[in-house]
């Protein structure tokens, strides 16, 4: 969508593409109950009144082309404002074939009606004032969502629980800046209508509430592309395998050959709701292969993107000690990666032997990968891992790219009108520098937005929606 275009009535199919039992034919607009009601008719071939129904009323009939029947339909009609885009729409639900569903766009858009953008529908729902931006996108995640974490974020987003906190937050600036603002019209009198140290509060809560949401970007993150996990260990520890036995499938090349894996192989599992992400790598070993060198590189780079790193090891062949050289030499690549150390190619009978053995580590599981013995406890520590009191309904996580740089950019701002008060500057300089922290924070809800900003996020959403 290279423009905004705000004109016209829209037609597109709200579901995939491809056959199915049912598909939905979404139409909106100022004539999207005249254009279906031209091709709308009863079981006895008569015109129905799609005019005088009433909103939120479902209606049995068919469609019809040329005196031929295209299908046999359940038509939604839902009325302005009380729709999802906030004009009147229609909802044809017909028979999931790829002709009929194809028949009947054609025969729409030959009554006038154009073909929806990618992200049009919602684009005319955040126009018409039905959520902001910031909720918008949230639609976007929603169909995205790929767990049931994910999913608990988006609805929540959704349903205006990061747009409410930054509406108060600009709010509460408002209040302060428009009384800025009028000491700048009685300038000449030397009056101050806002207390500086009042403002001055006032900024410091605002800006721990903004770095608060900022700092949680980072789990937000995770959460809508699944936690990275970092399998590692030197070669032959049974990397592969254990990427295998969490998957529970053959998804990685398992060989007695040190070095088989010479790049990173990624798959997704989801474990009590919670999307992980595990990259297996190449052993970790100094070797003159050159692709050798270059997968050992790749490994450490994982490492380092990692969340989580679990660091696998043979349980018979490593000590204490040489455990100990080898996890020393790790933490200087984990950064804020979370270490799990997992002791693999147990025996169960030998289990009571190396938990004496290697007792004092912290985060340390015994599991036998090939035997998939313990797998599931591992999953539980992974879980245990993972900070669930952040993404309670309760909490606002942030989750979007854009939203967290505008929160980056606004604290910046804020940090300007600190050093305003703290130098004594007049109140036209703390005004400027307020007025474009309540630009950024307007920036996340679309208060204040560009046709190139609204054309760049809707332009990613899927056609129909």
């Amino acid at each position: 969508m290279n423009e905004i275009i705000r004109e016209g009535t829209l037609a597109a199919l709200a579901t995939p593409h491809g056959s199915g039992a049912i598909a939905v034919i979404r139409v909106s607009g100022p004539e999207a109950i005249s254009i279906t009601e031209g091709i709308f008719f009863g079981k006895n071939l008569q015109p129905k009144k799609l005019r005088d129904k009433k909103g939120f009323s479902i209606h049995f009939g068919q469609i019809i082309s040329d005196g031929t029947v295209l299908d046999e339909v359940l038509l939604s009609i839902y009325k302005a404002p009380r729709s999802y885009t906030g004009e009147d729409m229609i909802e044809i639900s017909c028979h999931g074939s790829e002709y009929i569903q194809q028949q009947l766009l054609a025969l729409l858009y030959q009554q006038g009606c154009r073909p929806a953008n990618p992200g049009e529908f919602t684009l005319r729902a955040f126009l018409n004032g039905k959520f902001d931006l910031s909720q918008a996108e949230a639609v976007a995640d929603l169909i995205a969502s790929n767990s049931g974490v994910s999913h608990q974020v988006a609805m929540q987003q959704m349903r205006g629980g990061f747009s409410n906190k930054i509406k108060t937050l600009r709010s509460n600036l408002i209040d302060f800046a428009s009384l800025i603002e009028l000491e700048l019209d009685f300038s000449e009198e030397d009056v101050e209508f806002a207390n500086r140290e009042d403002l001055k509060k006032l900024i410091f809560q605002i800006q721990q509430v903004v770095e608060k949401l900022i700092k949680s970007f980072e789990l937000g993150n995770v959460i809508k592309n699944g936690i990275p996990v970092a399998i590692v260990g030197k070669p032959n520890a049974g990397k592969s395998t254990l990427l295998n036995a969490l998957l529970d499938e053959e998804r990685a090349i398992v060989s007695e050959i040190p070095g088989t894996t010479r790049d990173t192989i990624e798959d997704e599992i989801r474990i009590e709701g919670v999307l992980f992400r595990f990259i297996d790598t190449a052993g970790i070993r100094k070797t003159q292969d050159a692709i050798e060198q270059i997968g050992v590189h790749k490994a450490f780079e994982t490492i380092e993107q990692a969340s989580i790193v679990l660091y696998v090891f043979d349980a018979h062949t490593m000590s204490p000690g040489d455990l100990d050289f080898e996890i020393d030499a790790l933490r200087n690549h984990l950064k804020n990666s979370q270490l799990l150390i997992v002791a693999n190619k147990i025996d169960e009978e030998d289990l009571d032997y190396l938990r004496k053995e290697f007792e004092g580590y912290e985060h340390l599981i015994f599991i036998s990968a090939k035997e998939k013995l313990f797998i599931d406890d591992l999953k539980l520590k992974l879980i245990s891992f993972f900070d669930q009191r952040a993404v309670q309904v309760t909490e606002t996580v942030v989750t979007n790219a854009r939203h967290a740089d505008a929160l980056r950019r606004a604290n910046t701002d804020l940090f300007k009108v600190l050093e305003g008060l703290g130098k004594n500057l007049s109140g036209e300089f703390l005004a400027m520098d307020i007025r474009h922290a309540l630009n950024t924070l307007g920036e996340i809800t679309g208060e204040v937005s560009s046709d190139d900003l609204l054309a760049n996020i809707f332009s990613r959403f899927c056609i129909g929606k």
